[in-house]
């Protein structure tokens, strides 16, 4: 029986463990920081502060947990994931509990704002890095799979701390949430960097020769990639697209709610964002390893800005409900191709850093798009303008990567990758 045993665990890639604990820390990360929406009200209502200001929160925290892997994904090429996913944990649960206590706004923004935000930034590209390492033919859907964590988590967590504040008021929810970001840190001990260090090969793969071994090892410099049309090309989009990109996040409840949805169903709304996120990852991520990886990130940019048309005529619970799942599906397909066509065009060998630079353009999008949506509905009271700029942020985005992958540029990796 031990012998039995053995073999099917031997028979069990390593690289699905690692691809489960990322899933983990991206379920109790993301799944904590996308809980916002359904405190926004509580806050705005304790705090005496309008919409844009309490927005400004998640702001901060985007912006950090993006911004942050310039400088945690090179720190994870070199000392490994591991530890930096562990540590970005335990600040989510440390800046949760934090929360908690918060007497003022300021208090929020700095306990909720850099605690979550620096945690997340910590363990995110770290955590996406080491998994794009272990595959190639299937790493779209690996990849895909690690990320659906965040969907997921989208769809379990912000219900959750629903109950927990009807419970247990909005303090004791982030009190609550912070012990459950302590799992993630516990399960981020099953990340490594590289199956090379377990005499592995991507994959799962046999040993081979020198001439036809399957290898994540080469690639360029962060410094080569950065100086590149295919990275500039994607940093554009990136940055473009993501001004909208998180708006849903923070004001689809109290859109809904302005719409006369009731508050428990309107909570439910992001959870259908997360039903969708997480199909789009698993199943976009995988269809993109047979379409390329370049499509499907067209693909994906169009779909948003379609879901947001959605959402610009959406009136009631059943339409809202639809525009949550087709956004989420394109949302969560944005996110798990992304790390998969940096690996295909730069390889391996520094895929954490390039990953880092390259999500810079998604924090200064986070930090502007959530919180000038709220001004503008405190401006006017309708969220119409916002909506609309995240639809047309979408489409030149999508034009942005058929551009670069019309110059037909030669690229670092090529078809083993592809």
């Amino acid at each position: 029986m031990t012998n039995q045993s053995t073999r099917a665990h031997q028979s069990i890639f390593h690289g699905w463990f690692v691809v489960a604990a990322a899933f983990a820390v991206m379920f109790v990360g993301f799944g904590s920081a996308y809980t916002f929406s359904a405190f926004l009200e509580p806050l705005q209502r304790d705090f005496g502060a309008s919409r844009g200001s309490i927005s400004l929160v998640f702001s901060i925290a985007g912006f950090l947990y993006f911004a942050l892997g310039v400088v945690s994904g090179p720190l994870a090429d070199r000392l490994g994931s591991r530890p930096l996913a562990i540590v970005g944990m335990i600040l989510v649960a440390v800046g949760l509990a934090a929360a908690s206590l918060a007497r003022s706004l300021v208090e929020v923004y700095l306990a909720y704002g850099l605690g979550v935000g620096i945690g997340v930034g910590c363990a995110y590209v770290p955590a996406i890095g080491a998994v794009q390492r272990w595959f190639v033919r299937r790493r779209g859907f690996a990849s895909g799979l690690a990320v659906s964590g965040i969907g997921l988590g989208t769809l379990a967590m912000p219900p959750l701390a629903s109950l927990l504040i009807a419970s247990v008021g909005w303090r004791g929810a982030y009190l609550a949430l912070g012990a459950i970001a302590l799992l993630g840190g516990g399960l981020a001990l099953l990340i490594e960097n590289d199956p090379k260090d377990r005499g592995l090969n991507p994959d799962g793969d046999p040993p081979r020769d020198a001439a036809g071994a399957t290898t994540n090892a080469g690639g360029t410099s962060v410094r080569e990639a950065v100086r590149s049309t295919h990275f500039v090309g994607l940093y554009v989009s990136c940055l473009v697209c993501s001004f909208g990109a998180f708006v849903p996040f923070v004001h689809l409840v109290p859109y809904a709610r302005d719409h006369g949805v009731a508050a428990s169903s309107a909570v439910l709304l992001l959870g259908m964002i997360g039903a969708g996120s997480t199909a789009g990852r698993f199943f976009l991520g995988a269809l993109a390893d047979r379409m390329g990886r370049d499509r499907s990130l067209i693909m994906v940019l169009i779909g948003m800005a379609f879901a947001m048309v959605i959402w610009a005529v959406a009136a009631n619970v059943w339409a809202l409900a639809a525009f949550a799942f087709v956004y989420g599906v394109f949302y969560g397909g944005w996110v798990a191709v992304l790390p998969s066509v940096v690996m295909d065009y730069f390889g391996g060998r520094n895929v954490s850093g390039i990953i880092g630079v390259l999500y810079t353009s998604v924090a200064f999008g986070t930090l502007v798009g959530p919180s000038a949506a709220g001004f503008a509905y405190d401006s006017s009271h309708s969220y119409a303008l916002p909506i609309l700029l995240s639809a047309a942020a979408n489409v030149i985005a999508a034009l942005v990567v058929m551009a670069i992958s019309a110059r037909g540029e030669t690229r670092t990796v090529t078809s083993a990758t592809s």
